[in-house]
C-alpha cells in the first residue's frame, strides 16, 4: 500500500501549524513551528523558495490548504481521502461532519485516541503489526471502521511494550467522550459515533466540501 515516507516536519511547516505527526518531538523545542522553538529560522514553508513564498488570498488556496491539513493530520493519501469524501457525500446528513466521523472511526485513529501511540503513525504501526483486536478478533487494517459497541483491545503481550506504557503514562491527552476506557487503559469501547463538538481537530470541513464540490 502506498504511503508517505518523507520527513513529516516539513508537512507541518507547509501548513504552518502543528499537525502532531511525530509524537514527543511535536511538544519539544525542536518542533520548527513551535512558538518557543529553538529552530525558528525554519518556521517557513519548505523548499528553496520557502522564505519568499507569499500566501495568496485566493479562495481556492484556502480550501486546498484546509484539505491538505486534514489529509495529512490523519495520514491519508489523496485517493483515500477523496474516496472517503465521496462516501460521506452519499450519506444522509452534513457531508463535512460525515467526513470527520469517518476519519475518527478509523481503527488507527481509535488506537491513537486511546493513547497507545504517540502519533497516528505509531498507532497505525501497532494495527498493521497485529497488536490490536476488535471484539477479540485481530484486525490489521488501519482503515477498518469501528462501530458503536465495538471493543478495541491491545494484545496482552504488547501491554508490556515500553513505548506503549510510556505513552499511557506521559501523554497529556485525554480520551474523547465517545470512547470509554477499560482494562487499565488497554481497552476502549466505542460508545457512540462522535459528534462534531467531540472532535477537537481544528479543521474547517466546510472548506473541504466546497473544494471537492467544484
Amino acid at each position: 500500500m502506498a504511503r508517505y515516507t518523507g520527513p513529516v516536519c516539513r508537512l507541518c511547516r507547509r501548513e504552518r501549524t502543528k499537525l502532531y505527526l511525530k509524537g514527543e518531538r511535536c511538544f519539544s523545542l525542536k518542533c520548527p513551528v513551535s512558538e518557543n522553538s529553538d529552530r525558528q529560522t525554519r518556521a517557513f514553508p519548505p523548499g528553496m523558495h520557502g522564505r519568499d513564498r507569499q500566501r495568496q488570498g485566493s479562495e481556492y488556496l484556502t480550501q486546498l490548504r484546509e484539505k491538505q491539513k486534514a489529509r495529512r493530520t490523519y495520514g491519508l493519501l489523496e485517493k483515500q481521502f477523496r474516496n472517503l469524501y465521496e462516501e460521506a457525500s452519499r450519506r444522509p446528513g452534513i457531508t463535512g461532519t460525515n467526513l470527520l466521523q469517518f476519519l475518527e472511526l478509523r481503527l488507527d485513529n481509535v488506537a491513537y485516541r486511546a493513547g497507545w501511540g504517540a502519533s497516528r503513525a505509531q498507532a497505525r504501526q501497532l494495527v498493521r503489526h497485529g497488536h490490536v483486536s476488535v471484539n477479540a478478533k485481530r484486525v490489521t487494517i488501519p482503515s477498518y471502521r469501528v462501530r458503536p459497541g465495538d471493543i478495541v483491545t491491545l494484545k496482552p503481550a504488547t501491554r508490556e511494550n515500553f513505548n506503549v506504557k510510556r505513552n499511557l503514562d506521559t501523554l497529556d491527552r485525554s480520551v474523547p467522550g465517545w470512547l470509554e476506557t477499560g482494562d487499565g487503559g488497554f481497552a476502549v469501547t466505542v460508545r457512540v459515533v462522535p459528534q462534531r463538538e467531540q472532535i477537537d481537530e481544528s479543521i474547517r470541513e466546510q472548506l473541504i466540501v466546497e473544494l471537492y464540490s467544484k
